[in-house]
């Protein structure tokens, strides 16, 4: 199995993870956030808004607005037989609501 960057507990009590595997997949596609590792577990801790996916019922979007980029640091996290894991990473300058 993937090895962890790192595992925290989100905002609603939930134990998320973000594996090494994902986070290549992160750093490749958005490589402005190669060293905003802090940002993504402060985003999942202390999320400014949480939404549900548009198109995933089993994930969320965790955002958290990020003053020096000016736009919203977006964590994607999804649930599986009760465990979490990062999806995907991203900047935008607005929330995307369903």
């Amino acid at each position: 199995m993937d090895d962890k960057i790192f595992e925290v507990i989100d905002k609603t009590s939930r134990k998320i993870r973000l594996t090494k595997r994902q986070w290549m997949h992160i750093t490749i596609k958005h490589t402005d956030l190669s060293n905003k590792e802090k940002e993504i577990i402060d985003a999942l801790e202390n999320p400014d808004i949480i939404l549900g996916h548009r198109f995933d019922e089993m994930a969320g979007n965790y955002y958290k607005y990020d003053k020096i980029e000016k736009a919203y640091l977006v964590v994607s996290a999804k649930y599986l037989n009760g465990e979490g894991f990062v999806i995907t990473s991203f900047y935008t300058r607005h929330i995307k609501k369903k």
